[in-house]
């Protein structure tokens, strides 16, 4: 497939009309970001006018036993912690990415290098980034190689909702890989929506800022027939990021300091997004997405004191395209069948030119191939009670440049049954996961082949008919596989590692309330929890500081709470407040060795105590809002001592947005202060974020 094969696509592509849909990832050729960004926006603005208008009553048909109800009654009704963000909420966070807004949910880490381009990652209730999945419209975004999923990649431009769920979510007809993580990231594109004799809109928008960013994007919905709509979204970004910082020469506000700039952190990526949805009938419906993705970003290093000219050079390509397909048909009333099929591949160059061996650079390039295929069947044996059974199969293999790669394949087969049910009072689910993989190799000796159950229960008991006050409870079992750099990376991979378990326990509480003309909503949840993670993989030195090994060594312990609240308060007719906070603490310690220096110390970046705040006030003819996130004390080592120290900090941002209708459609503006107390703090040591920044936003809804 190549390039003009997308553009073909993107004009017979389709919104989602369900709740979950598939993907799938490929990506084998690079494209001039700018002109190829530009002609595409002008073909779907061009074939958007020349469509005739037709109409379209949009029908959800869901399968499952569920309510109608708002984002913030399933926080509420959910029996684990579930958090979500609107788009509305999202706008008003002052967020360019999906790692931005991610911040401020509680119990999550993210590790942030700095700078837009930065890797990003993020830990729930500090398990770690391997053990939670991003999904992006249902389906996981897998990585075989890190384990990992860098979150800085995924834009907010076309995002609906984002929410995260420790444990696992009540929705329980899904693909069984969703099943099989310690908590998920959910990702929601927008749907297409049409208004009465409507055919087309979207939206065009441009950003720029602070550090050299222009973010150009475009969102567009096209209306074929009553039966078949489509979507197409596609954005380029490119940015210096070439910001100041302070750095120290030693204690801060004793020894002498530095103006410096941060360099090799430029940027610049696109994005291509298309998909067609088809309502076939009221019984069946089906979808197809072509994703495409490409950056190439330069790995600013850590900060060196009194040598700051000998800066990373190091550069990152990454390229991604995936296709994926659903379909859904409902039976009868009692039984519904899903399908899902994903085809992903990926491309990962990474160039060190000042490396020091014998070769004196590292050019290392991964491919990544990934087939993957699942069938869920869902049975509603009564009104209050269904059944799901799903099978996912899965085949990765990653190939690379260097000599005598082991070349791994993982044959991966998930299995799950799930119940769930629903009444006034009570809402639990329960579900059992196998998993089994077979590993192969072309050079070297494979990993062993892996089998495990993974069991799951948990329920939410709402005692009083007029108080909608909840409790609730959760156990999970999960495990990850190591990952194939754990596994065959030269020298340091290990071919007996492990999985690492983890076992989650949780207990909750959660509160609503409505105050009419006052407080149209308020709602509270706050949560305890105990998380312990055995054979966790770490590298280890072996014989020397300059050679490593992977190692099943670790076990931590983990006691939080998370605590939550939301409200919105009626100022006047025309005046909302709406205000959100989060609280997290956690003690995250390890417990490997009790003879060990570290035993009981707090693990790496992960602070004891950490929150968010956010208000919005809209008003007719003016909308400002305010976000604050912060965090405390964290070590950069899991030896808690002085020099390890990193010291807490806080981000304020504001921004105000006005609407203005023209004859072209209604034209936001919007203005953003960011990190305004212009702090260059750091989330990773010697990796200094950002100070103060500004970013400005037009955009038109047609």
């Amino acid at each position: 497939m190549n390039f003009f094969s997308i553009i073909i696509l993107s004009r017979f592509a389709i919104s989602p009309l369900r709740e979950f849909s598939i993907r799938a990832n490929t990506n084998s050729w690079i494209i001039h970001p700018t002109k190829q960004f530009i002609f595409i926006a002008l073909l779907c603005v061009v074939n958007s006018s020349l469509l005739a208008q037709t109409s379209l009553d949009s029908l959800q048909h869901l399968p499952e036993v569920v309510i109608t109800e708002r984002f913030s009654d399933r926080e509420i009704r959910s029996t684990t912690p579930m958090q979500i963000l609107s788009e509305k909420e999202i706008r008003n966070l002052n967020s360019l990415q999906v790692s931005d807004a991610v911040k401020h949910f509680s119990g999550v880490t993210v590790k942030d290098f700095g700078g837009i381009g930065g890797l990003k990652t993020v830990s729930v209730r500090s398990l770690g980034a391997n053990h939670t999945a991003v999904n992006y419209n249902g389906i996981t975004v897998t990585d075989v190689q890190t384990g990992q999923t860098d979150i800085g990649r995924f834009s907010l431009e076309n995002v609906e909702t984002l929410s995260l769920n420790s444990g696992h979510s009540d929705a329980i007809f899904q693909p069984a890989r969703i099943f099989a993580s310690a908590s998920v990231l959910n990702i929601q594109t927008i749907a297409p929506t049409f208004k009465s004799n409507e055919k087309t809109n979207g939206k065009i928008s441009l950003k720029g800022g602070s550090f050299g960013l222009i973010n150009p994007s475009l969102y567009s919905n096209v209306k074929w027939n009553s039966k078949l709509s489509s979507s197409f979204s596609g954005e380029w970004m490119s940015a210096h990021s070439r910001y100041p910082y302070m750095l120290q020469y030693g204690a801060e506000g004793v020894d002498s300091s530095s103006v410096e700039k941060r360099e090799n952190t430029d940027v610049e990526n696109l994005r291509l997004e298309t998909a067609l949805f088809a309502d076939f009938s009221e019984k069946t419906n089906a979808n197809i997405r072509v994703y495409y993705y490409q950056s190439e970003r330069g790995l600013p290093g850590a900060t060196i004191y009194y040598n700051t000219q000998n800066f990373s050079k190091q550069r990152l390509w990454d390229k991604t395209f995936f296709t994926q397909g659903h379909l859904e048909h409902s039976f009868s009333p009692r039984w519904v069948m899903q399908a899902n099929a994903k085809y992903n591949r990926g491309y990962l160059r990474y160039l060190d030119p000042t490396y020091l061996g014998a070769s004196g650079e590292i050019n290392d390039i991964f491919k990544q191939n990934e087939t993957y295929g699942s069938l869920s069947v869902l049975f509603k044996a009564f009104e209050k009670l269904s059944f799901v059974a799903s099978s996912d199969l899965s085949a990765t293999i990653m190939r690379a440049n260097r000599d005598n790669f082991a070349t791994p394949t993982r044959f991966t087969s998930q299995s799950v049954v799930a119940a769930k049910w629903v009444s006034n009072h009570i809402l639990a689910t329960a579900n059992i996961l196998y998993t089994q993989t077979v590993e192969s190799v072309k050079v070297g000796e494979a990993a062993d082949n892996r089998q495990k159950f993974s069991p799951y229960i948990s329920a939410s008991v709402k005692p009083f008919n007029n108080i909608d006050l909840r409790f609730r409870i959760f156990y999970k079992n999960s495990f990850r596989l190591p990952t194939f750099n754990d596994l065959y990376y030269p020298i340091i991979g290990q071919r007996n590692l492990l999985p690492e378990n983890a076992d989650q326990f949780n207990i909750g509480i959660t509160f609503a309330t409505v105050i009419r003309d006052k407080l149209p909503l308020l709602k509270f949840s706050a949560d305890t929890y105990r998380n312990n993670i055995k054979n966790k993989i770490i590298a280890f030195p072996a014989g020397n500081l300059h050679q490593w090994t992977m190692m099943n060594l670790g076990k931590v312990k983990i006691n939080g709470v998370d605590v939550t609240a939301e409200s919105a308060v009626e100022l006047s007719k025309k005046i909302h407040l709406y205000l959100g906070t989060a609280y997290t603490f956690q003690q995250a310690i390890d417990i490997t060795n009790s003879t060990a220096p570290n035993y009981k110390h707090q693990i790496a970046y992960t602070p004891r105590h950490s929150g968010s705040a956010r208000a919005a006030l809209e008003m007719p003819w003016l909308n400002a809002a305010y976000s604050l996130i912060w965090s405390g004390i964290r070590y950069s080592g899991n030896y808690n001592s002085k020099e390890f120290k990193l010291n807490g900090y806080t981000d304020h941002s504001l921004s105000v947005f006005k609407k203005i209708n023209t004859r072209f459609g209604n034209m936001g503006l919007m203005v953003e202060g960011l990190n305004l107390l212009n702090k260059n703090y750091q989330i990773v040591r010697n990796y200094p974020m950002p100070g103060r920044s500004y970013r400005a936003t037009i955009s038109i809804n047609f």
